[in-house]
């Protein structure tokens, strides 16, 4: 795992956790692991999954997921059309 990606994980852990104080590390971790839907065992949960779960725990289900928005498009020609190379940005 790069520094940056500890970094974040951490600085996104430590509040979270925080409002779970009676929880060990292995259980909050498998907590988030179950409100993220993640079904493998606990040894198979990457960091991305903690990124994403914590970044988007207590937003609305329709928010967009972070780093996919800049690739968001209103409607679906435009981003056929963008894919295929005939719109360029």
């Amino acid at each position: 795992m790069k520094c940056h990606r500890l970094n974040e994980l951490i600085s996104l852990l430590q509040p979270a956790w925080q409002q779970e104080p009676d929880l060990n590390l292995v259980q909050f971790l498998q907590k988030m692991a179950d409100e993220a839907g993640f079904k493998q065992p606990i040894e198979e949960l990457t960091d991305d999954v903690l990124i994403y779960h914590l970044k988007m725990r207590g937003s609305d289900k329709s928010a967009e997921i972070p780093g996919l928005k800049k690739d968001y498009e209103d409607d679906f020609k435009t981003a056929l059309l963008r894919a295929r190379g005939v719109i360029k940005d």
